[in-house]
């Protein structure tokens, strides 16, 4: 067959963009974000992004295709309308976590060069502290985010408040035809690591990255028209994991959180008849050991990700009603690219059994390309015998462009023989479906021993005292490393000792696997995503006598 040329009517760049268009047409009249007392329709949010992005693309405001433009706020309907209106604009997507102190936010923006910031009321103050620790010629102008509050009061600190969001976009164009990519490989977003480490670095995804990530998630989730859609999941991290995008494409109501705790999340469920929502391993736990805990009047349908969630989370979710499914990706891929399929046979199992194997990453999502457990050294695959340990490694059309400014770390994960190595440890199982056991560096190795954190961490959430669990190394001269638990407990009553925590271990664990120290804190610190803080645990596991 003679070869064929691609045609400007064939090879339009892709771009999720284009769902909010659409979005208008079909679900114009419908909800599509509520928040408090706010309601908007599909229309009316195609209005204010075209509005906000023609102001954004304006000769007054300088900001040229490519450069960067921050956000810093919770799920509220403005920050969900900022994922379309900046990238609409021809600017690259930057959504930065509210919770980081001044100093790690004004690295993020020294290092993203960031032209102009919508920052939330609630956090001008941390903004503003953290711009006054920039040159006066790199500070990036500021947007107030105001949600009906004034503008905040002048400052000490010179900084340039351009306006109040409602104000910015008063002045936009409706009819604005937004900024369509010339290339589907032009950067969308740039997205910063979670904070579990000390030095977060920056994901570049490309219009073409987001696209793939996004139909991956609502293809895989079989996401339907007009779900209603609780945001559990912080916009900020990778984008809601493409959902602030993919509920456009399917109609959804989207209803908006701020406050992530368990009352706020039933009553929400309840009074909205909420439909989907996705939610960290913790913020599954906080629900199901909530006291005042009801069984749901109507599934509802949880993804999970973020950290290898136990199968007894997943068990008492489910016993409340939750439709658990786990999937497993990282800002690098923008979404979740692994997913645990499920099988009708595995209906027939008990709970926990049933538990057990959802709590396992699974296999990859339709639309990515590969997803393998391979030996670092050798890149062979490991067998598929769910005890040989190897690197997850992943190659898919939503693998990310690479990091910014870093073509060292770019190279690093991104290697020679083609495949995108993620840092995290697994198994292969017979049946082909990977499990995650580890973050490399999260693997305590005791006398050459090499002791999973997540095999221990899964045993100590089966003791009904405790509330939360990390296993991190403690050093040790002569082992080199010792397993240290740290937990938090569902009662602060002193009934519990670390003698009965360790005792317990050593019913279900090899005695090198079990905690030589456990150390009890109220609650573990995490990132604003759920996911806990290992490297602070380390630190304080390295004071320990």
């Amino acid at each position: 067959m003679e070869l064929l040329l691609p045609h400007p009517s064939n090879s339009t760049p892709l771009t999720v963009l284009g769902f909010l268009e659409r979005a208008a047409t079909v679900y114009g009249d419908s909800p599509s974000l509520l928040h408090t007392t706010t309601v908007h329709t599909w229309s009316e949010t195609h209005s204010r992004c075209l509005r906000v992005a023609s102001t954004l693309s304006s000769s007054s405001l300088g900001i040229n295709r490519g450069q960067v433009v921050s956000v810093i706020g919770p799920n509220v309907p403005s920050v969900y309308e900022l994922q379309f209106a900046v990238p609409m604009s021809g600017a690259v997507l930057n959504n930065i976590n509210p919770r980081l102190d001044a100093h790690a936010l004004s690295v993020i923006l020294h290092h993203s060069e960031s032209k102009l910031v919508f920052v939330d009321h609630h956090s001008s103050s941390l903004v503003l502290e953290a711009v006054s620790l920039l040159p006066k010629n790199k500070r990036p102008r500021l947007v107030i985010l105001n949600d009906g509050y004034d503008m905040p009061s002048s400052s000490s600190v010179d900084v340039d408040y351009l306006d109040t969001y409602e104000g910015l976009m008063g002045r936009g164009d409706p009819r604005f035809k937004w900024v369509r990519p010339q290339s589907e490989w032009v950067p969308m977003v740039l997205n910063y690591t979670s904070g579990t480490t000390s030095s977060p670095k920056g994901v570049v995804h490309s219009h073409r990255s987001v696209f793939m990530s996004t139909i991956n998630s609502m293809l895989d989730w079989s996401l339907p028209n007009r779900p209603v859609y609780l945001w559990t999941l912080p916009m900020f991290h990778a984008n809601g994991w493409s959902y602030t995008w993919a509920t456009a494409a399917v109609g959804a109501k989207n209803i908006c959180l701020t406050r992530v705790d368990a009352p706020t999340i039933f009553n929400l469920i309840d009074k909205h008849q909420v439909t989907h929502m996705c939610a960290a391993p913790m913020v599954l736990n906080m629900l199901t050991n909530y006291s005042s805990q009801k069984p749901l009047k109507s599934p509802v349908k949880v993804m999970t990700a973020g950290a290898p969630p136990p199968a007894t989370v997943i068990s008492k979710a489910e016993a409340l009603g939750f439709d658990v499914g786990h999937g497993y990706g990282m800002t690098e891929t923008g979404g979740l690219v692994v997913s645990c399929a499920w099988k009708p046979e595995w209906d027939r199992l008990e709970p926990y059994e049933r538990a057990k194997l959802k709590s396992r990453q699974g296999i990859r999502t339709v639309v990515f390309a590969e997803a393998d457990v391979r030996d670092p050294l050798t890149g062979k695959s490991v067998k598929h015998d769910g005890v040989t340990v190897g690197e997850i490694v992943f190659r898919g059309g939503s693998v990310m462009l690479g990091y910014y400014k870093d073509p060292e770390g770019t190279a690093a994960n991104m290697r020679e023989d083609g495949w995108f190595y993620t840092g995290d440890i697994g198994v292969m199982h017979p049946d082909g479906y990977l499990e995650v056991k580890d973050r490399s560096k999260d693997v305590v190795i005791c006398g050459g021993e090499n002791i999973s954190s997540t095999e221990v961490e899964a045993v100590l959430y089966t003791n009904p005292a405790i509330k939360e669990a990390a296993l991190v190394a403690k050093p040790d001269k002569m082992w080199g490393e010792t397993p240290c638990a740290f937990v938090s407990l569902k009662y602060h009553d002193g009934s519990v000792t670390e003698r009965e925590i360790r005792e317990f271990c050593k019913t279900k664990l090899p005695k090198y696997m079990v905690p030589r120290n456990v150390v009890f804190l109220e609650e573990l610190p995490k990132t604003s995503t759920g996911k806990i803080q290992k490297f602070l645990l380390r630190q304080m596991a390295k004071s320990l006598p």
